[in-house]
This record gives structure tokens, sequence and C-alpha cells, in this order.
């Protein structure tokens, strides 16, 4: 029985950014979804399942519920890891559902004072600024490289220091020097030029995973591509759409599309599977928007990620053998959000010498989700705690993944519960099978 035969018309009106009552319809309440949901395996609550955030957010939308503490906790708790979706029979857009939840939350019930000053400074100022970015990426740089990151390891301190000391762990290592020196750089082609791609670096990849988007240069040149590193780009805006900051996300779709559609590419691509939802998603973001609904729709049109991109095209078979067992881990948002599963694969699966061993729920949440490691550090050690031992009975050495978010959690877990594996994006394998012959950006 569809919601609106239960309860009163739904009040979509009364916010802008309030769940869309046609999509809150679509849920049939069959429960198909609790297995999919990490958060309802931990808690075996149905309020933090997504048929019971829907059950509340048609509450809230018809006026029977107040979107009061207890509502905003079960939303926040959410990974919006959109693994229901996949297991959904109703095609129930739940991952719209949750960030339009978030929206309309942040926008009639404003946070604590010094919880919106952090926000801001982290959404309005970090993330979408190189030179905050470089600042940031500096100090963390010298914290590690000084030796005094080990040494506080090494003291124990940390456990001093609560939910920080918890945290601390899955912070990322400064990668210097950072991607930003290659942004507005045209990369040539290896042989004959097949493709004119651009690669959105990201924000926080710049400093954090400068690596990886270099090896993503290079493997790109090495199947024929010109690689533009667009300098008018910026920060995507999915952990702005995730915390339902959805004015700002806007505003940083509208200058990527800006910046960077114009400029005669085959496609633009993206290493990072979690921005890579977004992305694809410009279009339902600016769908209100009349002057850039049809831009954003051309956005999605050419927006790729570097695993569909590649496994797309006659992929260069110029590779030297990596003699490892593999074992490959579903990055949620392109598994449940994209829809892309057999790419990696079929990626992994062309290197020789790679042996490719599938783990168990290889398409379970790891609990990384943005930022959710950090604000919910407890409820995500808890599911990769359960998420190790599947990666661990295939006996590989080596754990690939498509997002540097599930790359950071990946390791932690490692570092807790593993064997040892090394975690690598699926693109920096092909990078060592190409290595013999790769020019180094």
């Amino acid at each position: 029985m569809a919601a609106s035969e239960v309860y009163p018309p739904l009040l979509t009106n009364r916010h802008p950014d309030a769940p869309a009552g046609a999509d809150l319809d679509k849920c049939v309440h069959c429960g198909l979804c609790l297995n999919a949901c990490p958060t309802y395996r931990e808690l075996g609550l149905e309020m933090d399942s997504p048929r019971g955030r829907i059950y509340q957010m048609v509450q809230v939308a018809t006026g029977q519920m107040e979107p009061g503490e207890s509502y905003r906790q079960h939303m926040g708790l959410c990974l919006a890891c959109r693994g229901c979706e996949t297991a959904c029979p109703s095609g129930v857009p739940y991952g719209r559902l949750i960030e339009a939840a978030r929206a309309e939350l942040e926008a009639i019930t404003p946070q604590p004072f010094w919880q919106r000053l952090f926000r801001n400074a982290i959404f309005s100022h970090v993330l979408t600024s190189p030179a905050w970015m470089r600042l940031l990426g500096s100090g963390l740089y010298v914290y590690e490289a000084s030796g005094l990151r080990k040494a506080v390891h090494a003291s124990g301190i940390l456990k001093y220091f609560g939910k920080l000391g918890a945290i601390e762990p899955l912070a990322p290592s400064a990668e210097a020097p950072f991607f930003f020196r290659h942004i507005g750089r045209t990369f040539p082609a290896e042989g004959t030029r097949r493709y004119r791609v651009a690669l959105l670096a990201g924000c926080i990849a710049n400093v954090f995973f400068a690596r990886l988007n270099e090896a993503t240069v290079r493997v790109l040149q090495k199947n024929g591509c010109e690689v533009v590193i667009p300098e008018d780009q910026g920060c995507c805006g999915a952990l702005h759409v995730h915390a339902g900051v959805k004015g700002q996300a806007q505003e940083l779709a509208r200058r990527n599309i800006d910046g960077i559609l114009e400029g005669g590419y085959d496609a633009i691509i993206t290493n990072a599977a979690g921005c890579g939802s977004t992305l694809k998603e410009y279009d339902h973001l600016l769908h209100s928007d009349a002057a850039y609904k049809d831009k954003a729709k051309r956005w999605v049109s050419l927006l790729k990620d570097v695993n569909e991109f590649l496994a797309g095209i006659e992929l260069n078979q110029d590779m030297r053998p990596l003699n490892l067992v593999v074992t490959y881990q579903d990055s949620c948002h392109l598994a449940h959000g994209q829809k892309i599963r057999t790419a990696p694969r079929q990626l992994l699966q062309a290197i020789p010498g790679v042996e490719l061993r599938e783990m168990a729920l290889s398409d379970l949440c790891c609990g990384s989700a943005g930022i959710y490691n950090v604000v919910h550090a407890d409820m995500a050690a808890s599911i990769l705690e359960k998420k190790m031992p599947m990666a661990n009975v295939t006996g590989a050495s080596v754990i690939a993944t498509a997002n540097p978010g599930c790359m950071l959690q990946l390791r932690a877990g490692v570092a807790r519960h593993g064997q040892d594996q090394r975690v690598v994006h699926v693109v920096e394998l092909l990078d060592e099978a190409y290595s013999s012959v790769s020019k180094r950006v």
C-alpha cells in the first residue's frame, strides 16, 4: 500500500528542500532494504533503517511529527551509502530523500552556534579554498615528516583525547608536492591521441591523494588521452550535499559547469566514486535552475568515473605482470549510486598476473561515507570491524577500491583488524602495470 493511501496528502510545499512526496510514495514498506542497511544491521532498530527513516519523513511531511532532535539524529546516523537503492524493488530514490531531509533540517532547525561556526569554516572556506587546503596540508605534512605524529602514537597520549584521539589515526598523510602544481596543465597523450579529457582533481585529493591523481593522469595518457587539468575547477559539492548544505553545493556545481563544460572534452573524468555520484546528479541538484538545468544535463552526459571510462574503451594491454592476489571492495557510491560494478573488476582482470578473489558482501559499506567516520566514529569503527574479516578470508595481499575515502577507512581497518594488506585504488594498480613504460608526471 502506498504511503499516500495511509497518510493525508503530503505537505511537500511547506519547505522547498523537503523530500518530494512522489518519491516518498514509492516506498511500500516491504523491508527488503533492511539487510542492506549498515545501521540497521548494527542496531536492529526500525527507526535507523531506510524504511523507518522514510516513515519518519512522511510523518514530518504530513505534520504528524516535528523535525526535532530525535529526527535529526536518525537522519544523521544514516551513512547515505544507498545500498537500499540496490535492494529496493520499487525504485525508491533513497539517496535523494535523505539528502532532502537533511537540507530541510539544515534550513528549519539551525544547529548550535559553535557547530554552525565550525561547519561554515569547513564547507565555506576549507573545502572551497586552495589556499586553506595548502595551509592545512602543509601543517599535517610537518606534523608527520617531523616525526611528531609517530611520537604521539607511540606515547599513547591519544587515548586521553576522547573522540579526537579515536579519529586521529584516520587522518590521511599529506602528499607533498601537492597536486595543485598541475592545475591548469595539459598532458599529451602517449602515442596517437584518441581522446581529449578533463580530469577533476577534487579538493581534498589535491593534498591527500596527489599521487593517485598523478597515477590517473599517467594511465589516461597511456590509453591515448590528452589530459587537461582545468584551471577553473573546484570542490564538487558532494560533502555539502550529504550534510544538507544544498545552497553551497548548487553554487559549486554552477562554478564547475561554467569553468569546464565548454572545453570541448570527450569526457570529464573523476577518480573518486563519492564525488562522481554527486557530479552525475548535477542535473537533479540544478533541476529548478532555468539557466543551468540544460547545461547540467550536458555535464552529466560527459561525466565518467575513471573505471567506467577505461573499461569502455580499447584498453592498452602493454602491461607488465604484477603477480598479486587482489580482492575488490565496492565503493558504495560507485556500486549503488552510479550502478557500476563490472568495470573495476574488468580492469583488474586485464592486468597480467593479477588473481582477483571476490570477498563476501563486497558492496556492504566499510563505514567511511564522506566524513561519517569522523562524525560517527564509533558506528563507523563497528561497521569496519565486521567488514575486515571478509577481506581477510580471501587471503589477498591487496585490497583494491575506487574511492579515496574508502581507501582511508580500509587502511585503518588493516591497521586494526587486517593482515598487513596494501590498500590501493584500481587505477594505482594499472599505473604499476604500466610503470615500465610510463613517463612519470
